[in-house]
């Protein structure tokens, strides 16, 4: 099987909001819950505890909440997790294993998605065997303890020019800050602008349907 009809067998991430749960003030299952109503494209968990049975539960909860729908189950860092979970994909740092070790691990039916944090690491994963890429933080963001530097938006053109996969923007986005993202990447990632909202759902309808109009 070549590259080409193994992504076909892939799932295939769809535009729009793609929420990033850590730590959700309201609980990953409710706030996975809410994504699936709202139609959201894709879910990521990203737990960073150190108990590794809770975090498997969890990945076996949204696996089931996720199951059958439209909204895809993508597990950070963990490969394992991701496989034993049956999670339609896995998403990978900088330092985390290499791409290319993952894929041969996960095989071809699970979407793999590489963080990158520089337009020098946007062109070394035009060689990588993902289906997407993050790129970000494009603008300050308080959701990881040491978070890499600010790419700022304007990189976010360069990058998309750079890039050969699909592009994720991550990093201190909310509706007005999306709005104004140009040119448009494939997706918007939020995370504390759904999981601090006083009604989580309502800001992912709001920023979804954002990023529709925007062709996101």
């Amino acid at each position: 099987m070549n590259t080409a009809e193994a992504k076909m067998l892939r799932p295939s991430l769809r535009r729009g909001l793609y929420l990033v749960l850590t730590e959700p003030r309201d609980g990953y299952e409710t706030l996975c819950r809410c994504a699936v109503k709202a139609g959201l494209p894709a879910v990521q968990l990203r737990y960073k505890g150190h108990n590794e049975r809770e975090h498997l539960a969890l990945a076996h909860a949204l696996r089931r909440i996720t199951k059958d729908t439209g909204t895809l189950f993508i597990v950070n860092d963990r490969p394992d997790i991701a496989l034993i979970s049956q999670a339609d994909g896995v998403h990978l740092g900088q330092d985390d294993l290499p791409a290319a070790e993952v894929r041969q691990l996960i095989g071809p039916d699970m979407l793999l998605g590489l963080s990158t944090h520089n337009l020098e690491q946007v062109a070394a994963a035009n060689a990588a065997p993902v289906d997407y890429i993050g790129f970000g933080p494009l603008f300050a963001t308080n959701s990881k303890s040491r978070p890499d530097p600010v790419t700022g938006p304007d990189s976010l053109k360069v990058a998309l020019t750079i890039s050969r996969h699909p592009l994720v923007a991550i990093g201190g986005l909310e509706l007005e800050r999306i709005r104004r993202l140009q040119p448009h990447p494939h997706n918007a990632v939020v995370i504390r602008a759904v999981s601090d909202a006083s009604d989580p759902l309502a800001a992912m309808r709001a920023i979804h349907a954002a990023c529709l109009a925007m062709g996101l």
